[in-house]
């Protein structure tokens, strides 16, 4: 069994910063693709980052690009978003996920162990 527990969100006005973690439970964590997903309030969750096992590839919505970055520590089994320039269409519950691979992709089906999620809100 894997857990996931995010940590990080809060209140931000628009502009700033905000980096959000990501804590998993198992041993084997570097084995896998980890994920970040996000869901607005009357919204579809939508894909926002993912980052392969190794922590040398990653990959980003175009909605995101250039504002957020996805990284890992596998030392501490923990996965960061770190957010920059923050907009107002940035409010979501943000959600760490882990992809069965190593590899990860950008389709939410595939993900196989999800997290509570975390609250960001961006004021304007």
């Amino acid at each position: 069994q894997v857990q996931l527990v995010e940590s990080g969100g809060g209140l931000v006005q628009t502009g700033g910063s905000l980096r959000l973690s990501c804590a998993a439970s198992g041993r084997t964590f570097s084995n896998y693709a980890m994920g970040w997903f996000r869901q607005a309030p009357g919204k579809e969750r939508e894909f926002v980052a993912y980052i392969t096992w190794s922590g040398l590839s990653t990959y980003y919505a175009d909605s995101v690009k250039g504002r957020f970055t996805i990284s890992r520590d596998n030392a501490k089994n923990t996965v960061y978003l770190q957010m920059n320039s923050l907009k107002s269409e940035d409010t979501a519950v943000y959600y760490c996920a882990r992809h069965p691979t190593r590899y990860g992709s950008s389709r939410e089906y595939e993900y196989d162990y999800w997290g509570q999620g975390t609250q960001v809100t961006v004021s304007s």
